[in-house]
């Protein structure tokens, strides 16, 4: 027969304790802020302003500024090299000046950017140099946005908080262009001016936004405290012990230790920017320890190297899908295929977040890059149905992939947020860079044979391999633990 147990008392273990969060109410589902609303609303226009004119880039620097194709491909690798590396230095800046001020002036950076445009649509230079401005503050916004969202939040409401920033952004990229195209080439000059005044307007809505560290976060909410009486004690004193029998010992055996009743309140350490972990009554952690066994159970895996094989598995999609599917379908039904992409991303991305977030990572690597594979395969059969299922295959492997990297990378780091996204936005730019001069290549060659159909079966074929690749980098990095583990 079992113990009993005081009325009311917390059951140990995982069970009784995902029971009291469905009954209290889950910390993923604590409702959002108003700082945080406000922020997902800023990411959305953000994104709606920037994609309304920077998807037409190089239509722009071509043929109305008269630039070279191949000055044009430079200059755009200068641009995507800042936006993206740059994420890195982004991050450290961030943590020093705080994350609204940094958010603040990547802003007003981008701000004066998309000003410069306006004159700069009769000089090169000035649009070099204002295109170069832009992506700067780009670099320095997404690092800030990401650690100030999540600021505060528990890591059971992070999938939650980054997937709703990740649908709010491609909301924005889904809507821009179309919204654009009227203006985008017969009146450039008063499209950049209603972008600046856009993005001057979302600054001054970012200075109203709390700082850091004052509750944003998680909802907004914190436990109040208990009321102190005059004269008490400042610190609680530790709780008595219940009184509990005490087997017999025989002679001469060694005394038999006793379990030490935790601290009324007691807790794990805080992982990851040094948040708090939730806690059942009784200081049981809830979160902290699903996490430690995954990390655990996965030292090789390293969210900055599958970040960098996952943004350049992708990126042969978002580079060289325009160059096949047009010819073969049409313009109209390529722009469709964009729009059907980023609404399904804004959608599955909330839906699936918990699910992907509940997934080990090297489950999630195979569902992300099988995924991807299928999508390339798709692509390859041609047609409007093949192009359309493979779009929606590859749209599932950039929520798993990118989202679960993004989780992994919190999670094992210390850092501070904001680092912690800078990094990844370098491990982004590095896959990106990758993939354009993979693929420019591999592309040319597979139609100098006549058959581009064969780059999409080559690419599909890189994304079977990866996760292969990781697996077998994994079971290295274990090897050498196994025989220390296994010595007495």
């Amino acid at each position: 027969m079992s113990p009993s147990r005081p009325k009311g008392a917390p059951e140990a273990g995982p069970g009784p304790a995902r029971r009291w969060r469905k009954g209290r109410g889950d910390a993923g589902r604590t409702p959002l802020s108003g700082a945080q609303r406000a922020l997902l609303a800023a990411s959305f226009l953000i994104t709606l302003g920037s994609f309304a004119v920077l998807p037409y880039m190089s239509v722009l620097l071509h043929r109305r500024l008269g630039l070279g194709l191949g000055a044009v491909g430079f200059v755009l690798a200068v641009a995507s090299l800042i936006q993206f590396a740059g994420g890195v230095v982004a991050g450290p800046v961030a943590g020093r000046i705080g994350l609204r001020r940094a958010m603040l002036l990547a802003l007003a950076l981008r701000t004066a950017g998309f000003a410069a445009f306006v004159p700069g649509l009769g000089s090169p230079a000035l649009a070099v140099g204002a295109l170069l401005l832009v992506s700067a503050g780009a670099a320095l916004y997404l690092p800030a946005n990401k650690a100030y969202l999540v600021d505060g939040a528990s890591e059971a409401a992070r999938p939650r908080l980054l997937s709703a920033s990740g649908s709010a952004f491609n909301a924005g990229m889904a809507l821009g262009p179309p919204a654009a195209a009227p203006l985008v080439m017969g009146s450039p000059g008063a499209l950049f001016a209603c972008v600046t005044v856009l993005f001057a307007l979302v600054g001054a809505g970012h200075a109203l936004l709390p700082r850091e560290g004052s509750g944003a976060g998680a909802g907004g909410r914190s436990a109040p405290a208990p009321p102190v009486s005059a004269g008490a004690p400042l610190t609680p004193p530790p709780a008595p012990l219940a009184p509990t029998a005490t087997p017999a010992t025989p002679a001469g055996a060694p005394p038999t230790p006793t379990a030490v009743a935790p601290m009324p309140g007691a807790s794990l350490p805080a992982r990851g920017g040094g948040e708090r972990r939730d806690r059942v009554p009784g200081g049981a952690a809830t979160a902290a320890a699903p996490v430690r066994d995954r990390l655990t159970a996965s030292p090789g895996l390293s969210p900055f190297v599958v970040t960098v094989l996952s943004v350049y598995a992708f990126m042969f999609f978002q580079h060289y899908l325009a160059l096949y599917a047009v010819p073969r379908t049409s313009a109209g039904f390529y722009g469709a295929v964009l729009t059907g992409y980023a609404a399904l991303l804004v959608v599955a991305q909330p839906l699936l977040a918990e699910r992907v977030a509940a997934l080990g990572y090297p489950a999630a690597q195979w569902w992300g890059f099988g995924a991807m594979a299928a999508g390339m395969a798709a692509i390859g059969a041609g047609g409007h149905a093949g192009i359309a299922v493979g779009a929606a295959l590859l749209c599932l492997g950039e929520i798993v992939l990118f989202l679960k990297n993004d989780l992994e990378a919190l999670a094992r780091s210390t850092a501070a947020p904001a680092s912690v996204f800078g990094r990844q936005r370098l491990a982004a730019g590095i896959g990106a860079f990758g993939a354009a001069v993979v693929g420019g290549q591999l592309y040319g060659a597979a139609e100098a044979a006549g058959s581009a159909r064969g780059f999409w079966v080559a690419v599909g074929l890189q994304c079977l391999l990866l996760p292969v690749f990781l697996l077998l980098r994994r079971r290295t990095a274990r090897d050498p633990e196994e025989p220390r583990a296994a010595a007495p």
